[in-house]
């Protein structure tokens, strides 16, 4: 048995296990990853988050799904950020990072939130029924009205493997159009398995594809955790640059737990 000292925190409900890998004493098994999400019998948290060094950036964030598996994650990262200049591994406040998706950029803003430049999008796939971005992470979106009453567990884990990507998953965002260029957006995580508060990946996927709908950058989202903001450059309909995910990413606790090994 080993002791793990972690730090909890939140970007707008989308929570996460962090934890300082900086002399790379942690390694975990899916099955201590899956335990330590637990909301039962773990912390519980959207995912696992081990800051440890990099020769050529700031710092290097190694992000896991409930289930093990990996993927970017956009508020995930925008925590790392915040927990990354907590362990003084930011000299000021804008860095660069090394993620599961190749180098980001990040400023953080005097309130505490964090910008955080995503990778390019060049993939903008519309289907029959929805839209497909790649983020980082695969993300289907599907428009729908009266989003507060929508049945998201349910036809998430339906359309979870339908698709591009069937034999991976996608992502599933449910997506509808507010006023004064504002979008509603609720998620179904892959890896979670089950709907989140927010998705950082998703909602970001969710602004793109809404410039098909005649929604201009930047686009306000809410999400059932909180609202985000993303900018972006809209080369045309398939190329978008300059893509950028503005919210909060707070400290909510920490703590020690014990890890059968």
């Amino acid at each position: 048995m080993t002791t793990l000292h972690f730090h909890k925190y939140q970007a707008t409900g989308n929570d996460f296990i962090m934890v300082d890998n900086r002399d790379g004493n942690y390694q975990f098994t899916k099955d201590q990853i899956s335990h330590l999400c637990d909301r039962k019998f773990g912390i519980g948290s959207d995912g696992l988050v081990l800051i440890q060094p990099h020769p050529d950036y700031d710092f290097e964030m190694v992000f896991y799904n409930p289930d093990g598996s990996q993927s970017l994650c956009g508020n995930g990262s925008r925590c790392a950020v915040n927990f990354a200049k907590m362990l003084g591994m930011i000299p000021n406040t804008f860095t660069t990072f090394m993620a599961f998706d190749g180098p980001h950029e990040a400023e953080i803003l005097t309130n505490g939130s964090v910008r955080l430049k995503m990778s390019d999008v060049q993939n903008v796939m519309v289907l029959p029924d929805g839209m497909f971005v790649d983020t980082g992470s695969p993300h289907l979106m599907k428009y729908v009205s009266r989003i507060s009453n929508y049945p998201v567990f349910e036809e998430g884990k339906v359309l979870r493997n339908k698709g591009p990507q069937q034999d991976a998953g996608v992502n599933v965002n449910f997506v509808e159009i507010a006023d004064n260029n504002t979008i509603e957006v609720r998620t179904y995580e892959r890896g979670v398995e089950n709907e989140t508060l927010s998705c950082g990946t998703g909602v970001t996927a969710a602004a793109i594809s809404a410039s098909h709908k005649g929604l201009q950058s930047p686009v306000r989202v809410n999400t059932r955790g909180g609202r985000l903001n993303v900018a972006y450059e809209k080369h045309d309909h398939n190329h978008y640059t300059d893509i950028f995910l503005t919210g909060p990413a707070i400290p909510v606790f920490n703590g020690k737990i014990e890890i059968h090994v």
